[in-house]
């Protein structure tokens, strides 16, 4: 009787097939993703006139919609203020929170949720007028400075300041809308939140533009990703993959327009990430074509990018950290496979 190795038996344990947890299970129920975005931040969650939600954010709703529904346009998109996003997920209000939300140690071990992968690589900054002639946050001594309440805008900007010796004061707003018709009504002389924010802030909201500027100062670390609830190892599972699934697309070129013709291709990776010749669907609870299903809907990672928030954006932000690591970034995914 032969006897395998525990080695070999482990590699065969960690191939089955992954059970359905609760979560797939309810959203396959309802036939619809319960996804939680911001009340409005263009290039990340927004709707337009017809009540379309467009951004990053809520592409990746639409991701996760496409590859457990094979349906991008069955998702439930729920506005979510800065003090009820994660309290809200916890509470089991929504699948999943896709609301340009900072991952830090207290949201990740105390709140009883899981940050799944990091989709955009902020940092917080600082938008004053340029009749002020600040060139300089250090500048700002004793200024009223414009933030909303219930962030890690908040706590950075005390923290910033006072390890600079500085002394401000802090104007705090609960919603995003009242910080910033304070802000260009003159009620502060600085307004702070991620640059990602600043830049749409300052091109869209500002009553002229060319009157603003964004200091050079980037004070924080803003990695910024969706949320799940802890107590759902297979969901967590299904929403960080799918999101690492849309980066290895850019890295292998494969695209909205063509991902149905690089299923039939030769390389091995490529064929491995849309299902054509392994099933790693069934690791995740899901058909094998899941990953295909989310790059037809959404496109990769850098089309994504591009569309909501890089050149072919109102925002025309540079794609800097958030480029691939093979060109300078700090995108990486785990291999899929």
């Amino acid at each position: 009787m032969k006897t395998f190795p525990i080695a070999a038996l482990m590699f065969l344990f960690c191939l089955a097939p992954a059970h359905a947890g609760k979560t797939l299970d309810q959203v396959r129920q309802r036939a619809q993703l319960v996804c939680g975005v911001s009340t409005g931040v263009i290039g990340f969650s927004s709707a337009d006139s017809q009540g379309r939600w467009n951004g990053l954010d809520a592409d990746v709703c639409r991701a996760i919609a496409a590859a457990v529904l094979n349906d991008p346009a069955k998702v439930k998109y729920v506005p979510r203020n800065a003090q009820q996003r994660c309290t809200a997920l916890q509470s089991g209000e929504g699948d999943l929170l896709s609301r340009n939300t900072t991952w830090t140690l207290t949201r990740d071990a105390s709140l009883g949720l899981h940050f799944t992968a990091v989709t955009y690589y902020d940092g917080q900054g600082f938008l004053v007028p340029k009749k002020l002639k600040i060139t300089s946050a250090k500048q700002l001594k004793n200024a009223e400075i414009c933030v909303q309440s219930g962030t890690t805008t908040e706590k950075n900007l005390g923290d910033w300041f006072k390890a600079q010796g500085i002394k401000v004061k802090p104007v705090v707003f609960e919603k995003f809308e009242a910080s910033i018709k304070a802000f260009f009504s003159g009620r502060c002389q600085a307004y702070t939140t991620d640059a990602s924010a600043l830049a749409f802030i300052r091109s869209k909201e500002a009553p002229k533009p060319d009157d603003y500027i964004v200091l050079p100062e980037l004070i924080s670390k803003e990695p910024l990703g969706p949320v799940v609830r802890r107590g759902d190892d297979e969901w967590f599972a299904i929403v960080k993959w799918g999101i690492f699934a849309l980066i290895e697309a850019e890295e292998y070129g494969i695209t909205q327009a063509n991902v149905e013709q690089m299923k039939s291709g030769t390389d091995p990776a490529i064929l491995r990430l849309l299902g054509s010749a392994e099933d790693s669907g069934k690791l995740l609870g899901l058909e094998r074509d899941w990953a295909a299903r989310a790059i037809k809907a959404v496109g990769n990672y850098g089309e994504m990018f591009q569309r909501n928030v890089g050149s072919a954006s109102p925002l025309q932000l540079p794609r800097g950290l958030n480029a691939l690591w093979s060109k300078g970034g700090l995108m990486y995914a785990p291999p899929v496979r």
